[in-house]
């Protein structure tokens, strides 16, 4: 199959789509569109491993140099996109250059969503979304004394972590009641308060920031920190702005099918910057590897004029200290929820819809968290007491 296929983001997402269209037998051009300078790097580990000194920068390539050469992609990075021309079927770029497409794919992923306060843009004030920012973070690690963490989620955790190896007092500032109150239940927030207390990283919730200064970082509610360091960890924005210029659908994210299709025919969206509809019509959005991959090889098929749905249930991952969180499937709206223990510090919750099965939630549990993903993906729910049990062997339910 021939043609012109453009690909707006080189991430993860990006990446994969630009290897899967080879994958499927796409012969045509294929040009793989980077607005940062750096070639496709893997982004987890950079608040991870990365950050805390554990992983060399080699660590970050996902494929080398002549992977692109041998497959006939055309890399180019520091290549910002200014508009889409849809009627014209052709990418303007920021130097005044136009590419044509026949098929144009969107993977432009999310940015860190900024903070309005007085002193947000003080030079020690960042935020951790590509390599530039994780370099950044880690010089000023190198001689940070005190660093003040803004937002309980994911990102925010890993940081403060990472911090703390690299030998730096650290503060957590997270405006609701408990961390990662977004995405975990109840439990995996009071295990992970205390995992941080106990490595000594001290916790506020409740407290809104009221202003960063050179020094300090304040509160609404009179709180003061010392600060030489202050990463926000607020959440993320998808970058949708050139979409939606385009006159594309977008809520909150470029809205894709589960074949990775946009509103428009020949245009699809993957990763970061989408967000699916899935069969029911709600609309979802998932920050993660799995997603971005999954959803990119949909996507790829979706060009050629084939059907490869994303149906697999999602999955993710963070690395605190020496504990290992691992989800699988959704746990929200459950209304039953059993664990399944193997120590003080390795254990699985099963979450339930009534009698169904619908998350996973594996502390230091790896091989756990794969049956997981299995038992999601084939529709299998074991009974709860089943599961609650952890001298059964689950992997009987495939037999």
């Amino acid at each position: 199959m021939s043609g012109q296929i453009v690909i707006v983001g080189a991430g993860q997402a990006g990446l994969q789509i630009a290897e899967s269209l080879r994958a499927e037998g796409f012969d045509g051009e294929v040009t793989l569109l980077g607005q940062e300078r750096h070639a496709p790097y893997q982004r987890p580990p950079l608040s991870k491993a990365w950050l805390a000194g554990e992983s060399a920068d080699d660590r970050l390539t996902i494929r080398a140099p002549d992977f692109f050469a041998a497959r006939k992609i055309d890399l180019r990075t520091g290549a910002e996109v200014e508009k889409i021309d849809i009627a014209g079927r052709k990418v303007v770029l920021a130097d005044g250059s136009a590419l044509s497409w026949t098929g144009l794919a969107l993977a432009t992923g999310a940015r860190a969503r900024r903070a309005d306060l007085p002193g947000a843009e003080l030079p020690h004030v960042r935020m951790l979304r590509d390599l530039d920012d994780a370099l950044e973070i880690s010089r000023r690690l190198n001689s940070a004394k005190h660093v003040a963490i803004v937002g309980g989620g994911f990102i925010g955790l890993e940081v403060a972590a990472a911090a703390r190896k690299r030998g730096c007092s650290t503060v957590v500032i997270e405006a609701l009641d408990r961390l990662m109150a977004r995405a975990t239940t109840g439990p995996i927030s009071a295990f992970f308060s205390a995992l941080h207390r106990a490595h000594r990283v001290e916790l506020h919730f409740g407290e809104q920031v009221a202003a960063i200064s050179e020094r300090n970082v304040t509160t609404v509610s009179g709180k003061s920190f010392p600060a030489d360091l202050v990463v926000l960890g607020i959440g993320a924005i998808p970058n949708d702005e050139l979409a939606a210029a385009a006159g594309l659908e977008v809520s909150r994210g470029i809205v894709v099918d589960v074949y990775g299709r946009t509103s428009r025919k020949n245009i699809v969206a993957a990763g970061d910057c989408a967000v699916l509809r899935c069969p029911d019509g709600v609309l979802r959005r998932f920050e993660n590897v799995h997603f971005a991959v999954e959803s990119a090889k949909a996507a790829a098929a979706a060009l050629l004029g084939r059907e490869k749905p994303f149906a697999s249930a999602p999955w993710f991952w963070s690395d605190q200290f020496d504990v290992k969180l691992q989800m699988a499937g959704l746990s929200d709206g459950h209304d039953l929820c059993v664990e399944r223990r193997a120590g003080d510090n390795a254990f699985s919750l099963f979450y339930y819809r009534g009698r169904q099965l619908i998350g996973v939630d594996s502390v230091n549990r790896p091989g756990e968290h794969l049956l997981a993903r299995k038992l999601l993906d084939a529709g299998l729910s074991p009974d709860p007491a089943l599961a609650a049990d952890s001298a059964q062997d689950l992997r009987l339910l495939f037999r």
